[in-house]
């Protein structure tokens, strides 16, 4: 594992888009998996400054998107589809037909969940795969006890995670109660994982995800077992474990 120790939020954040900036120029038409949250705001608002400047080029790349609440349309403000649009596809120059998200209308969990991981199939699998870290060490809405063979399914959101979510909605009770997520199985197939975390908040999550027992329990100790994970936290989110490694 590469670990990389940023000042603060935006440091993290630049740092995170200088990977994904160079992925997209050592092979334009990569496949890209991205998230979605609080913690990659910065990474897409630092890749659209440099869209902007001309220095990267989206026309050519593929994205997949990690998931997406059920029952919510690509039209409603609360939706991932919505979040990514608003946030990064409509400030660069990649193809709308190359940006991909589970469709949360789809009323067949299981129909749908075949049809992505086809689709992951069909791009080539994902060359670079974006995660965050939530406080109960979830990677995409994979919950602890999520089992590490799981590919893309249907899950139900935890109390915790929709307590985290709520901010985003308004109250905990509007937050959806499922959601379409690759699994464990979907994201260790990545060729390469890049993970972002920043705050406090998420100090012993770290230590624990990245350095403790891999276990069910701490869905994010999977990666552990992939053999390219590169970490980008801020000093806050590292403060745990920054002393005992150089960087």
């Amino acid at each position: 594992m590469i670990v990389y120790r940023a000042r603060d939020f935006h440091d993290m954040s630049r740092k995170a888009a200088n990977i994904l900036s160079a992925q997209v120029i050592l092979k334009p038409s990569c496949v890209l998996g991205l998230a979605t949250g609080s913690s990659p705001i910065g990474v897409y608002a630092q890749l659209i400054e440099w869209y902007k400047k001309g220095d990267i080029d989206f026309s050519e790349v593929r994205t997949i998107n990690l998931d997406e609440y059920r029952g919510l349309s690509a039209n409603d403000e609360k939706s991932y589809r919505y979040f990514m649009n608003v946030n990064y596809f409509e400030h660069i120059n990649i193809r709308p037909e190359n940006t991909f998200v589970p469709n949360g209308l789809e009323r067949d969990a299981d129909k749908e969940c075949i049809r992505y991981e086809e689709l992951i199939r069909s791009l080539g699998g994902i060359d670079m795969q974006l995660l965050g870290l939530g406080h109960n060490g979830h990677i995409g809405f994979n919950e602890p006890g999520a089992a590490f063979e799981a590919y893309t399914h249907c899950v139900t959101l935890t109390d915790s995670t929709r307590e985290a979510n709520k901010r985003f909605f308004g109250s905990k009770d509007e937050v959806p109660t499922q959601a379409y997520t690759m699994g464990i199985k979907t994201i260790m197939q990545s060729r390469r994982i890049v993970v972002i975390v920043s705050g406090g908040s998420k100090a012993e999550m770290v230590k624990r995800a990245l350095f403790g027992p891999i276990t069910p329990e701490v869905p994010a100790s999977a990666l552990q077992l992939h053999n390219n994970v590169t970490l980008v936290g801020d000093a806050a989110a590292l403060a745990l474990i920054y002393s005992k490694r150089a960087f």
